[in-house]
Parts: structure tokens; sequence; C-alpha cells
């Protein structure tokens, strides 16, 4: 199982390579190489998973039956663009040009560790995705987390 944690401020170069921190590729499972899904994210990010982790969703999202409208339109917003993205020699993973644009990446980004996924974020959308609040940030742990 991976496991990522941490935030990474990385560039990306003129041809929409990221490179992957070094934290970052030592933490992808020896099993899954350099396979690597790249789908859209919920919010105005992109979302990396190793190959195992997206076979799990996958498993989920396709066991909808295609017989319900509401999973069918769910399914086909799920699927939408997801790419299979390999790193190369350098450890690097090409974003294709439509899906910057849907996350508005340009040069500077922001790779989330998020458990057994990643996100990349434009910086500024990225803090606007965050709880700013302290206290808001505190009723919500004590909400999700606090045991009865």
């Amino acid at each position: 199982m991976s496991f990522f944690n941490s935030e990474y401020d990385c560039k990306l170069d003129a041809k929409g390579r990221l490179a992957l921190p070094s934290k970052v590729k030592s933490a992808l499972p020896d099993s899954v190489g350099n396979e690597l899904v790249l789908r859209r994210g919920f919010e105005s990010c992109l979302v990396l998973y190793p190959m195992l982790e997206y076979k799990k969703i996958y498993g989920r999202v396709k066991s909808l039956s295609e017989f319900n409208e509401e999973y069918r339109r769910f399914q086909r917003s799920f699927f939408r663009g997801n790419v299979d993205v390999e790193l190369d020699s350098a450890g690097r993973i090409n974003i294709p040009k439509r899906m910057m644009e849907f996350a508005g990446l340009e040069k500077e980004v922001v790779l989330v560790g998020l458990g057994n996924r990643l996100e990349i974020w434009n910086p500024d959308a990225y803090e606007e995705n965050l709880i700013q609040d302290a206290s808001e940030y505190s009723k919500m742990a004590e909400k999700l987390l606090a045991n009865d």
C-alpha cells in the first residue's frame, strides 16, 4: 500500500512534465513500477494514483449499475479524461494539456500527499481550498475524528 503525505512545491517544465520529489517516488509500491493514473479531481486539481490504488476505486465505480441514470452520469464524469502516465527515466510524468487547463496549472504547482493518492494544484487554488480558520478546523476534527 502506498502512503503519501506532506506538501511539495514543484515546477512544470515547458513541455508540461512534473518531476516527482524523491520522497514521493520512494513511496510508490515496487509492484507498480512506473504505472500511475492521472484524473481530474472533484475540485480544480488533478489526482495522481499508483495503479494499485486506482484499481480499487475503478472497481467500485465500474460496479455501479449501467441501468441507473445517476450512476451512468457519475461514471461518465469520473472516467472522463483519466490517463495512464508513466515515470520517465528522470522521474517525471507528462501532464496532458487539457488536464493542465482544467486545474489551472502553470509553471508553479503544489503536490499534496493524501495517503493513497497525490493531488496536483495551482498554488492559489490550493490555498483557497484549505481550511483557514483554526476554530473551524478544530470543530471539523472533533466532528469527524472524535471517539464517542
